[in-house]
Protein backbone atom coordinates (compact mmCIF):
# COMPACT_ATOMS: atom_id res chain seq x y z
CA UNK A 1 0.00 0.00 0.00
CA UNK A 2 1.21 3.25 -1.23
CA UNK A 3 1.35 6.08 1.31
CA UNK A 4 0.03 9.45 -0.50
CA UNK A 5 0.22 11.41 2.79
CA UNK A 6 3.41 13.47 2.13
CA UNK A 7 2.48 14.49 -1.36
CA UNK A 8 2.42 17.66 -2.55
CA UNK A 9 -0.39 19.27 -3.87
CA UNK A 10 0.28 19.90 -6.98
CA UNK A 11 1.50 16.04 -7.79
CA UNK A 12 -1.08 13.83 -9.39
CA UNK A 13 -1.70 11.86 -6.86
CA UNK A 14 -1.90 14.65 -4.60
CA UNK A 15 -3.82 17.12 -6.52
CA UNK A 16 -6.95 18.24 -5.37
CA UNK A 17 -9.53 20.73 -7.34
CA UNK A 18 -9.51 24.11 -6.40
CA UNK A 19 -13.41 23.44 -5.06
CA UNK A 20 -12.01 20.64 -2.01
CA UNK A 21 -10.03 23.49 -0.33
CA UNK A 22 -12.37 26.64 -0.75
CA UNK A 23 -15.54 24.45 -0.37
CA UNK A 24 -17.76 22.02 -2.73
CA UNK A 25 -16.75 21.81 -6.46
CA UNK A 26 -19.22 23.55 -8.81
CA UNK A 27 -20.49 26.22 -6.05
CA UNK A 28 -19.90 29.94 -6.25
CA UNK A 29 -15.94 31.57 -5.43
CA UNK A 30 -17.47 34.82 -4.89
CA UNK A 31 -20.41 33.71 -2.67
CA UNK A 32 -18.14 31.18 -1.04
CA UNK A 33 -15.50 34.03 -0.17
CA UNK A 34 -18.15 36.64 1.29
CA UNK A 35 -19.70 34.07 3.26
CA UNK A 36 -16.09 32.84 5.11
CA UNK A 37 -15.15 36.22 5.74
CA UNK A 38 -18.56 37.33 7.18
CA UNK A 39 -18.52 34.09 8.97
CA UNK A 40 -14.63 35.28 10.43
CA UNK A 41 -16.39 38.85 10.72
CA UNK A 42 -18.99 37.65 12.95
CA UNK A 43 -17.15 35.18 14.85
CA UNK A 44 -14.51 37.65 15.60
CA UNK A 45 -16.81 40.92 16.49
CA UNK A 46 -19.20 38.64 18.81
CA UNK A 47 -16.26 37.14 20.86
CA UNK A 48 -14.98 41.53 21.21
CA UNK A 49 -18.28 42.06 22.74
CA UNK A 50 -18.67 39.78 24.64
CA UNK A 51 -14.59 40.39 25.94
CA UNK A 52 -15.49 43.97 26.03
CA UNK A 53 -18.31 43.42 28.07
CA UNK A 54 -16.94 41.10 30.30
CA UNK A 55 -13.70 43.69 31.01
CA UNK A 56 -16.32 46.40 31.61
CA UNK A 57 -18.55 44.33 33.75
CA UNK A 58 -15.06 42.64 36.15
CA UNK A 59 -13.94 46.83 36.10
CA UNK A 60 -17.21 47.81 37.70
CA UNK A 61 -17.02 45.01 40.08
CA UNK A 62 -13.41 45.65 41.05
CA UNK A 63 -14.26 49.53 41.98
CA UNK A 64 -17.26 47.58 44.36
CA UNK A 65 -15.06 45.74 45.86
CA UNK A 66 -12.68 47.94 46.51
CA UNK A 67 -15.56 50.05 48.22
CA UNK A 68 -16.41 47.11 50.14
CA UNK A 69 -13.10 46.86 50.95
CA UNK A 70 -13.07 50.13 52.22
CA UNK A 71 -16.32 50.00 54.41
CA UNK A 72 -14.86 46.52 55.93
CA UNK A 73 -11.32 48.42 57.24
CA UNK A 74 -13.60 50.95 58.78
CA UNK A 75 -15.75 48.91 60.77
CA UNK A 76 -12.70 46.83 61.72
CA UNK A 77 -10.94 50.19 62.75
CA UNK A 78 -14.62 51.36 65.12
CA UNK A 79 -14.81 47.42 66.73
CA UNK A 80 -12.68 46.44 69.79
CA UNK A 81 -13.73 43.43 71.64
CA UNK A 82 -13.64 42.13 75.27
CA UNK A 83 -13.89 38.54 75.85
CA UNK A 84 -16.43 37.13 73.21
CA UNK A 85 -17.96 40.66 73.05
CA UNK A 86 -17.12 42.50 70.58
CA UNK A 87 -18.73 46.38 70.13
CA UNK A 88 -18.91 48.55 67.32
CA UNK A 89 -18.53 52.08 67.41
CA UNK A 90 -20.79 54.76 65.36
CA UNK A 91 -19.66 54.89 61.67
CA UNK A 92 -20.24 57.81 59.79
CA UNK A 93 -22.13 56.70 57.04
CA UNK A 94 -25.36 58.10 56.32
CA UNK A 95 -25.97 55.00 53.92
CA UNK A 96 -25.22 52.54 56.61
CA UNK A 97 -27.58 54.58 59.24
CA UNK A 98 -30.11 54.59 56.87
CA UNK A 99 -32.73 51.48 56.45
CA UNK A 100 -32.16 49.49 53.62
CA UNK A 101 -30.36 51.91 51.92
CA UNK A 102 -28.77 49.72 49.82
CA UNK A 103 -25.21 49.83 51.78
CA UNK A 104 -24.57 47.27 54.81
CA UNK A 105 -21.87 45.50 57.14
CA UNK A 106 -22.29 43.50 59.55
CA UNK A 107 -19.71 41.47 62.14
CA UNK A 108 -20.36 37.80 62.59
CA UNK A 109 -18.29 34.70 64.94
CA UNK A 110 -18.33 31.48 63.59
CA UNK A 111 -20.56 28.51 65.58
CA UNK A 112 -20.66 25.14 65.23
CA UNK A 113 -21.96 23.44 62.04
CA UNK A 114 -20.02 25.92 59.99
CA UNK A 115 -22.28 28.29 60.44
CA UNK A 116 -22.20 32.58 61.18
CA UNK A 117 -23.72 34.09 64.31
CA UNK A 118 -24.09 37.61 63.68
CA UNK A 119 -22.55 40.24 66.44
CA UNK A 120 -23.19 43.63 64.99
CA UNK A 121 -25.43 44.80 62.18
CA UNK A 122 -24.98 48.35 60.42
CA UNK A 123 -28.66 49.71 61.03
CA UNK A 124 -29.20 49.95 57.01
CA UNK A 125 -29.87 45.70 57.64
CA UNK A 126 -33.25 47.04 59.79
CA UNK A 127 -32.46 43.37 61.89
CA UNK A 128 -32.20 41.59 58.86
CA UNK A 129 -29.04 39.05 58.06
CA UNK A 130 -26.52 39.33 55.29
CA UNK A 131 -27.25 36.24 53.32
CA UNK A 132 -24.29 33.68 53.76
CA UNK A 133 -23.45 31.04 51.57
CA UNK A 134 -23.40 27.73 53.15
CA UNK A 135 -19.26 27.00 52.28
CA UNK A 136 -18.27 30.86 53.27
CA UNK A 137 -17.46 29.76 56.94
CA UNK A 138 -14.74 27.46 55.41
CA UNK A 139 -13.44 29.21 53.00
CA UNK A 140 -12.65 32.48 55.17
CA UNK A 141 -11.06 30.11 57.59
CA UNK A 142 -8.69 28.78 54.89
CA UNK A 143 -8.10 32.19 54.12
CA UNK A 144 -7.81 33.95 57.04
CA UNK A 145 -6.92 38.15 56.41
CA UNK A 146 -8.01 37.62 52.56
CA UNK A 147 -10.74 38.97 51.31
CA UNK A 148 -13.95 36.72 49.71
CA UNK A 149 -16.28 38.52 47.71
CA UNK A 150 -19.83 36.85 45.98
CA UNK A 151 -23.18 37.86 44.50
CA UNK A 152 -26.59 37.69 47.25
CA UNK A 153 -29.81 39.30 47.41
CA UNK A 154 -30.27 41.92 50.53
CA UNK A 155 -33.57 42.64 52.52
CA UNK A 156 -35.49 44.30 49.76
CA UNK A 157 -34.26 41.74 47.65
CA UNK A 158 -32.03 43.81 45.72
CA UNK A 159 -28.89 42.26 44.36
CA UNK A 160 -26.06 42.94 46.19
CA UNK A 161 -22.19 43.02 46.22
CA UNK A 162 -20.94 41.09 49.41
CA UNK A 163 -17.46 41.14 50.82
CA UNK A 164 -16.26 39.07 53.80
CA UNK A 165 -12.83 38.89 55.63
CA UNK A 166 -12.11 36.97 59.04
CA UNK A 167 -9.66 39.22 60.97
CA UNK A 168 -8.79 38.85 64.68
CA UNK A 169 -9.46 42.19 67.11
CA UNK A 170 -7.10 42.99 70.33
CA UNK A 171 -8.86 41.17 73.38
CA UNK A 172 -10.11 37.98 72.03
CA UNK A 173 -8.67 34.87 70.95
CA UNK A 174 -11.09 33.31 68.21
CA UNK A 175 -11.24 35.04 65.03
CA UNK A 176 -14.24 37.28 63.95
CA UNK A 177 -15.72 37.95 60.07
CA UNK A 178 -16.58 41.17 58.83
CA UNK A 179 -19.00 41.86 55.94
CA UNK A 180 -20.15 44.43 53.81
CA UNK A 181 -22.23 44.87 51.17
CA UNK A 182 -23.78 47.28 48.50
CA UNK A 183 -26.35 47.41 45.93
CA UNK A 184 -25.15 46.24 42.88
CA UNK A 185 -27.75 47.41 40.50
CA UNK A 186 -26.51 50.74 39.16
CA UNK A 187 -23.19 48.16 38.35
CA UNK A 188 -25.48 45.82 36.17
CA UNK A 189 -27.32 48.47 34.96
CA UNK A 190 -24.46 50.18 33.41
CA UNK A 191 -23.02 46.70 32.42
CA UNK A 192 -26.38 46.16 30.49
CA UNK A 193 -26.05 49.79 28.56
CA UNK A 194 -22.34 49.37 28.12
CA UNK A 195 -22.89 45.75 26.52
CA UNK A 196 -26.23 47.37 24.22
CA UNK A 197 -24.03 50.51 22.93
CA UNK A 198 -21.44 47.74 22.77
CA UNK A 199 -23.38 45.58 20.67
CA UNK A 200 -25.20 48.30 18.18
CA UNK A 201 -21.32 49.28 17.49
CA UNK A 202 -19.92 45.96 16.49
CA UNK A 203 -23.39 45.49 14.08
CA UNK A 204 -23.10 48.37 12.40
CA UNK A 205 -19.02 47.98 12.45
CA UNK A 206 -20.06 44.42 11.40
CA UNK A 207 -22.61 45.31 8.26
CA UNK A 208 -19.50 47.69 7.23
CA UNK A 209 -17.20 45.59 7.36
CA UNK A 210 -19.42 43.15 5.50
CA UNK A 211 -19.93 45.80 2.63
CA UNK A 212 -16.71 46.19 2.38
CA UNK A 213 -15.94 42.59 2.04
CA UNK A 214 -18.46 42.13 -0.71
CA UNK A 215 -17.12 45.24 -2.29
CA UNK A 216 -13.88 43.87 -2.29
CA UNK A 217 -14.42 40.63 -3.28
CA UNK A 218 -16.88 41.87 -6.35
CA UNK A 219 -13.46 44.67 -7.71
CA UNK A 220 -10.94 42.04 -6.98
CA UNK A 221 -13.21 39.18 -9.05
CA UNK A 222 -13.85 41.63 -11.94
CA UNK A 223 -10.40 40.99 -13.54
CA UNK A 224 -11.50 37.16 -13.48
CA UNK A 225 -14.91 37.71 -14.84
CA UNK A 226 -13.72 39.66 -17.41
CA UNK A 227 -11.52 37.07 -18.91
CA UNK A 228 -14.03 34.28 -18.40
CA UNK A 229 -16.41 36.25 -20.37
CA UNK A 230 -13.53 36.55 -23.47
CA UNK A 231 -12.62 32.72 -23.44
CA UNK A 232 -16.69 32.33 -23.71
CA UNK A 233 -15.99 35.14 -26.55
CA UNK A 234 -13.49 32.90 -28.05
CA UNK A 235 -15.05 30.02 -27.64
CA UNK A 236 -18.51 30.66 -29.21
CA UNK A 237 -16.36 32.47 -32.10
CA UNK A 238 -16.52 36.21 -31.48
CA UNK A 239 -12.78 36.86 -30.85
CA UNK A 240 -9.79 34.95 -31.90
CA UNK A 241 -7.38 35.38 -29.08
CA UNK A 242 -7.39 36.78 -25.78
CA UNK A 243 -6.63 40.87 -26.39
CA UNK A 244 -7.59 42.86 -22.72
CA UNK A 245 -4.72 43.17 -20.38
CA UNK A 246 -5.28 42.09 -17.06
CA UNK A 247 -3.80 42.39 -13.45
CA UNK A 248 -0.39 40.96 -12.86
CA UNK A 249 -1.75 37.90 -11.11
CA UNK A 250 -4.23 36.94 -13.77
CA UNK A 251 -2.57 37.65 -17.24
CA UNK A 252 -0.13 34.95 -16.91
CA UNK A 253 -3.74 32.41 -17.14
CA UNK A 254 -4.53 34.89 -20.17
CA UNK A 255 -1.27 34.18 -21.53
CA UNK A 256 -1.06 30.73 -21.00
CA UNK A 257 -5.10 30.24 -22.74
CA UNK A 258 -3.77 32.71 -25.72
CA UNK A 259 -0.42 29.58 -26.04
CA UNK A 260 -3.05 27.31 -26.05
CA UNK A 261 -5.13 28.60 -28.26
CA UNK A 262 -1.69 28.48 -31.09
CA UNK A 263 -0.79 25.42 -30.04
CA UNK A 264 -4.29 24.30 -30.77
CA UNK A 265 -4.59 25.67 -34.08
CA UNK A 266 -0.90 24.90 -34.85
CA UNK A 267 -2.08 21.39 -34.44
CA UNK A 268 -4.87 21.59 -36.98
CA UNK A 269 -3.01 23.35 -39.56
CA UNK A 270 -0.12 20.23 -39.15
CA UNK A 271 -2.93 17.59 -39.48
CA UNK A 272 -4.07 19.64 -42.25
CA UNK A 273 -0.71 19.56 -43.97
CA UNK A 274 -0.38 16.31 -43.59
CA UNK A 275 -3.43 15.01 -44.88
CA UNK A 276 -2.72 17.23 -48.16
CA UNK A 277 0.37 15.73 -48.55
CA UNK A 278 -1.24 12.12 -47.53
CA UNK A 279 -4.21 12.75 -50.52
CA UNK A 280 -1.01 14.16 -53.12
CA UNK A 281 0.93 10.90 -52.45
CA UNK A 282 -1.95 8.50 -52.99
CA UNK A 283 -3.73 10.71 -55.74
CA UNK A 284 -0.40 10.42 -57.83
CA UNK A 285 0.18 6.57 -58.12
CA UNK A 286 -3.46 6.17 -58.75
CA UNK A 287 -3.00 8.64 -61.88
CA UNK A 288 -0.35 7.09 -63.11
CA UNK A 289 -2.52 3.95 -63.08
CA UNK A 290 -5.36 5.21 -64.82
CA UNK A 291 -2.96 6.64 -67.03
CA UNK A 292 -1.26 3.42 -68.21
CA UNK A 293 -4.89 1.59 -68.13
CA UNK A 294 -5.65 4.80 -70.75
CA UNK A 295 -8.73 2.97 -72.99
CA UNK A 296 -7.17 -0.15 -73.65
CA UNK A 297 -9.71 -3.02 -74.12
CA UNK A 298 -9.80 -6.28 -72.15
CA UNK A 299 -10.36 -8.10 -68.91
CA UNK A 300 -6.99 -6.44 -66.63
CA UNK A 301 -7.33 -2.59 -68.20
CA UNK A 302 -11.39 -2.45 -67.17
CA UNK A 303 -10.44 -4.12 -63.50
CA UNK A 304 -7.22 -1.51 -63.39
CA UNK A 305 -10.27 1.55 -64.10
CA UNK A 306 -12.36 -0.15 -62.13
CA UNK A 307 -10.38 -0.71 -58.85
CA UNK A 308 -8.56 2.20 -58.95
CA UNK A 309 -12.13 4.29 -59.31
CA UNK A 310 -12.57 2.45 -56.03
CA UNK A 311 -9.88 2.97 -54.16
CA UNK A 312 -9.88 7.16 -55.36
CA UNK A 313 -13.53 7.42 -54.25
CA UNK A 314 -12.44 5.46 -50.99
CA UNK A 315 -9.53 7.61 -50.49
CA UNK A 316 -11.17 11.52 -51.11
CA UNK A 317 -13.94 9.58 -48.08
CA UNK A 318 -11.05 9.23 -45.39
CA UNK A 319 -9.41 12.29 -46.44
CA UNK A 320 -12.62 13.95 -46.11
CA UNK A 321 -13.75 12.44 -43.23
CA UNK A 322 -9.62 13.48 -41.30
CA UNK A 323 -10.14 16.63 -42.42
CA UNK A 324 -13.34 17.06 -40.73
CA UNK A 325 -11.98 15.60 -37.75
CA UNK A 326 -9.33 18.03 -37.43
CA UNK A 327 -11.12 21.07 -38.38
CA UNK A 328 -13.81 20.22 -35.60
CA UNK A 329 -11.00 20.50 -32.98
CA UNK A 330 -10.58 23.96 -33.81
CA UNK A 331 -12.47 26.80 -31.09
CA UNK A 332 -14.27 29.72 -32.06
CA UNK A 333 -15.03 28.40 -35.35
CA UNK A 334 -19.15 29.45 -36.29
CA UNK A 335 -21.12 29.79 -39.53
CA UNK A 336 -23.88 31.42 -40.09
CA UNK A 337 -26.44 28.56 -41.34
CA UNK A 338 -29.31 30.61 -43.04
CA UNK A 339 -26.68 32.12 -46.16
CA UNK A 340 -25.55 28.75 -46.75
CA UNK A 341 -28.72 26.72 -46.92
CA UNK A 342 -29.72 29.58 -49.38
CA UNK A 343 -26.83 29.45 -51.57
CA UNK A 344 -26.95 25.53 -51.57
CA UNK A 345 -31.01 25.68 -52.37
CA UNK A 346 -30.41 28.12 -55.60
CA UNK A 347 -27.63 26.84 -56.89
CA UNK A 348 -29.73 22.73 -56.27
CA UNK A 349 -32.87 24.55 -58.40
CA UNK A 350 -30.90 25.19 -61.46
CA UNK A 351 -28.98 21.74 -61.73
CA UNK A 352 -32.57 20.11 -61.13
CA UNK A 353 -34.55 23.03 -63.14
CA UNK A 354 -35.53 20.54 -65.61
CA UNK A 355 -37.25 18.56 -62.98
CA UNK A 356 -38.77 21.76 -61.24
CA UNK A 357 -37.55 21.09 -57.94
CA UNK A 358 -38.87 23.36 -55.52
CA UNK A 359 -36.64 23.95 -52.22
CA UNK A 360 -38.42 25.54 -49.37
CA UNK A 361 -36.43 26.01 -46.53
CA UNK A 362 -36.45 28.07 -42.90
CA UNK A 363 -33.45 29.04 -40.77
CA UNK A 364 -33.20 31.82 -38.46
CA UNK A 365 -30.86 34.45 -39.37
CA UNK A 366 -28.86 33.90 -35.55
CA UNK A 367 -28.70 30.71 -35.85
CA UNK A 368 -24.77 29.50 -36.57
CA UNK A 369 -23.08 26.08 -37.44
CA UNK A 370 -20.11 25.59 -34.79
CA UNK A 371 -17.32 24.16 -37.44
CA UNK A 372 -16.22 25.50 -40.42
CA UNK A 373 -18.86 26.54 -44.19
CA UNK A 374 -16.77 23.85 -45.73
CA UNK A 375 -18.02 21.11 -43.96
CA UNK A 376 -21.55 22.99 -43.50
CA UNK A 377 -21.32 22.95 -47.52
CA UNK A 378 -20.85 19.74 -48.11
CA UNK A 379 -23.27 18.47 -45.45
CA UNK A 380 -26.06 20.53 -46.72
CA UNK A 381 -25.26 19.84 -50.39
CA UNK A 382 -25.40 15.89 -50.25
CA UNK A 383 -28.21 15.91 -48.29
CA UNK A 384 -30.66 18.25 -50.63
CA UNK A 385 -28.84 17.26 -53.65
CA UNK A 386 -29.71 13.58 -52.34
CA UNK A 387 -33.06 14.80 -51.63
CA UNK A 388 -33.33 16.57 -54.69
CA UNK A 389 -32.44 13.21 -57.04
CA UNK A 390 -35.03 11.45 -55.22
CA UNK A 391 -38.21 13.72 -54.54
CA UNK A 392 -41.15 14.37 -57.14
CA UNK A 393 -41.02 17.95 -56.75
CA UNK A 394 -41.18 19.19 -53.13
CA UNK A 395 -37.82 19.21 -50.79
CA UNK A 396 -38.45 21.03 -47.55
CA UNK A 397 -35.11 22.07 -45.35
CA UNK A 398 -35.52 23.56 -41.97
CA UNK A 399 -32.68 24.45 -39.60
CA UNK A 400 -33.63 25.23 -35.80
CA UNK A 401 -31.69 25.36 -32.32
CA UNK A 402 -32.60 22.13 -30.21
CA UNK A 403 -30.84 23.16 -27.22
CA UNK A 404 -27.94 24.84 -25.26
CA UNK A 405 -25.28 24.42 -28.14
CA UNK A 406 -27.41 21.70 -30.30
CA UNK A 407 -29.29 22.97 -33.61
CA UNK A 408 -31.24 20.03 -35.91
CA UNK A 409 -31.24 20.50 -39.47
CA UNK A 410 -34.33 18.94 -41.34
CA UNK A 411 -34.21 17.57 -45.25
CA UNK A 412 -37.41 16.42 -46.20
CA UNK A 413 -38.94 15.19 -49.61
CA UNK A 414 -41.95 13.92 -51.31
CA UNK A 415 -39.92 11.42 -53.21
CA UNK A 416 -41.28 7.34 -52.80
CA UNK A 417 -39.27 7.21 -49.33
CA UNK A 418 -36.94 4.71 -47.78
CA UNK A 419 -38.14 1.51 -46.11
CA UNK A 420 -36.86 1.09 -42.44
CA UNK A 421 -35.17 -2.06 -43.17
CA UNK A 422 -32.94 -0.43 -45.44
CA UNK A 423 -32.05 2.97 -43.94
CA UNK A 424 -29.34 1.72 -41.95
CA UNK A 425 -27.63 0.20 -45.34
CA UNK A 426 -27.89 3.65 -46.96
CA UNK A 427 -25.17 4.96 -44.30
CA UNK A 428 -22.69 2.01 -45.03
CA UNK A 429 -20.29 3.59 -47.44
CA UNK A 430 -20.18 2.81 -51.19
CA UNK A 431 -23.66 1.54 -50.70
CA UNK A 432 -26.40 1.89 -53.50
CA UNK A 433 -29.86 0.58 -53.46
CA UNK A 434 -30.08 1.82 -56.84
CA UNK A 435 -27.37 1.20 -59.05
CA UNK A 436 -28.82 2.95 -62.36
CA UNK A 437 -28.67 6.10 -60.29
CA UNK A 438 -25.62 8.05 -60.52
CA UNK A 439 -22.70 8.50 -57.93
CA UNK A 440 -20.08 6.58 -56.24
CA UNK A 441 -22.83 5.67 -53.20
CA UNK A 442 -21.19 7.76 -50.51
CA UNK A 443 -22.67 10.95 -49.70
CA UNK A 444 -25.00 9.97 -46.79
CA UNK A 445 -21.97 8.47 -45.48
CA UNK A 446 -20.04 11.28 -45.94
CA UNK A 447 -22.49 13.25 -44.26
CA UNK A 448 -22.66 10.85 -41.14
CA UNK A 449 -18.81 10.99 -41.21
CA UNK A 450 -18.58 14.64 -41.17
CA UNK A 451 -21.84 15.19 -38.43
CA UNK A 452 -19.97 12.35 -35.82
CA UNK A 453 -16.53 14.20 -35.97
CA UNK A 454 -18.81 17.20 -35.01
CA UNK A 455 -19.87 14.94 -32.06
CA UNK A 456 -23.72 14.85 -33.76
CA UNK A 457 -25.93 11.90 -34.97
CA UNK A 458 -27.97 11.50 -38.52
CA UNK A 459 -31.12 9.75 -38.48
CA UNK A 460 -33.60 8.67 -41.40
CA UNK A 461 -37.37 8.26 -40.95
CA UNK A 462 -40.50 9.18 -43.04
CA UNK A 463 -41.80 12.71 -44.22
CA UNK A 464 -45.25 14.22 -43.40
CA UNK A 465 -44.47 14.87 -46.93
CA UNK A 466 -44.35 11.10 -48.16
CA UNK A 467 -40.50 10.69 -48.65
CA UNK A 468 -37.55 10.39 -46.66
CA UNK A 469 -36.40 12.49 -43.74
CA UNK A 470 -33.22 13.21 -42.52
CA UNK A 471 -32.19 15.04 -39.41
CA UNK A 472 -28.74 16.16 -38.85
CA UNK A 473 -27.89 17.00 -35.03
CA UNK A 474 -25.07 19.42 -35.02
CA UNK A 475 -23.53 22.11 -32.51
CA UNK A 476 -24.52 25.06 -32.80
CA UNK A 477 -22.73 28.57 -31.48
CA UNK A 478 -23.22 30.19 -28.83
CA UNK A 479 -25.00 34.05 -28.78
Amino acid sequence: MTDNSGLEPDTPAGRRSWGQWVGRPGRSLTRRLIWLASAWIMIALVVTGLVLTSLFQESALRRLGNTLSDTIDEVVVASNASGDTVATAEIKDARSLRPLSGKYWAVAEPVADDRLQMLVRSGSLAGSDLIVPADLPQRLSQAVGQTITYNAAGPRGEPLRVAASMKRLPGRTEPVVFMAGIDRSDVDRDTQQFATVTWVALLLMGLGLGAAVLIQVQIGLRPLYALRNEIADVRKGKAARIVHLYPLEIQPLADQVNRLLTHNQETVERQRTHVGNLAHALKTPLSVMLAEAGTAEGALPDMVRRQSDIMKAQVDHHLRRARAAARAQLIGERTPIAGVIDEMAVMLEQVFEAKGVEIDWRAPDELDFRGERQDLQEILGNLIENACKWSTRRVRVVAAPSGPGQMTLVVEDDGPGLPEDQRDAVLKRGARLDETAPGSGLGLSIVDELVRAYGGRLTLASSPLGGLRVVAELPAAES
